[in-house]
């Protein structure tokens, strides 16, 4: 599921091409994309203009003059494209904007869980209820203060989108690796400078997919049909046996939650409860001249 550096880029290449265009046509060609009463809006978005694109959690907004606001949620395999007319449009197209000059918009989702919200006046009214803040927007002290409401395991906590908004189980794992802090630490039990660690590693994990343009596993690409660089920086997510990037300890892959979770259990060594649940002899940690180091 495209997660907060893939939508920011999507987000910001779509603002370049189409803020300021002109809606001549929409056509909406699959039912399952719109929730609640869609098409009657659809239809009176005709001759407006695009205000504004941008991103709120994993969400996509588009602004539309007339107070119009229309929300999608990409889910695992939701794609824009920006076409020429006279291109093929595929089985899996189910959404496209026409604009001047022969160029389309088009909105494909192979798996059709993508979803698209419409609202008049506000964004918040098609937004789920209780994101959290923005990781790249909140400050220390306010982390800090939210994080220290908080009990459950770090893992799952990142991926809690009432908590911070657009992390997903990419960038989750990610994110702890750089921190140095094991995916099942509580919340509750973290010192001042391993939430300071948090803090910090969020912001900069982040920041770097940002500026590569996301991660590109399966499906994801930007509007331009562009994948993401990020993938290759990944320290631990999908490496599971492979060996540590900082100590050469044989990545290990475990479920939180539901969720595949990946770290170095050596680097992320736990503390109390949590040496417990490494303490499986399977783990086997070795010599690190034996791991390639």
């Amino acid at each position: 599921m495209p997660e907060l550096p893939e939508v920011e880029t999507i987000a910001r290449g779509l603002a370049r091409r189409f803020v300021g265009r002109r809606i001549l046509r929409c056509r909406h060609l699959s039912p399952h994309l719109l929730e609640g009463r869609g098409r009657s809006v659809l239809r009176a978005l005709r001759g407006r203009r695009i205000l504004d694109i941008r991103r709120r959690g994993k969400h996509l907004i588009f602004v539309v003059d007339g107070g119009y606001v229309m929300v999608f949620h990409l889910k695992m395999t939701g794609q824009f494209l920006a076409s020429a007319a006279e291109d093929t449009r595929d089985r899996h197209t189910h959404l496209v904007l026409s604009f001047d000059r022969g160029r389309e918009l088009r909105f494909r989702d192979t798996r059709k869980f993508g979803r698209l919200r419409l609202a008049r006046k506000d964004a918040q009214a098609a937004l789920p209820k209780g994101l959290g803040p923005e990781p790249l927007e909140v400050g220390r002290n306010r982390f800090l203060e939210l994080l220290g409401r908080r009990r459950g395991r770090l893992k799952s906590l990142l991926l809690n989108q009432g908590f911070v908004a657009g992390i997903g189980n990419i960038y989750a794992d990610e994110i702890l690796f750089e921190a140095r802090l094991s995916p099942v630490r509580p919340a509750s039990g973290l010192e001042p400078s391993e939430a300071q660690r948090l803090w910090s590693g969020m912001r900069r994990i982040l920041s770097r997919a940002v500026t590569c343009g996301g991660s590109s596993i399966r499906d994801y690409t930007d509007a331009d049909g562009r994948p993401g660089r990020f993938q290759f920086e990944h320290k631990v997510y999908g490496r599971a046996g492979r060996p540590c990037p900082r100590c050469g300890v044989p990545i290990r892959r475990l479920v939180i939650g539901g969720r595949s979770t990946h770290f170095c259990p050596f680097c992320q060594k736990e503390k109390s409860a949590g040496r417990r649940f490494l303490r499986a002899r399977s783990l086997r940690i070795q010599p690190l001249a034996k791991a390639g180091v």
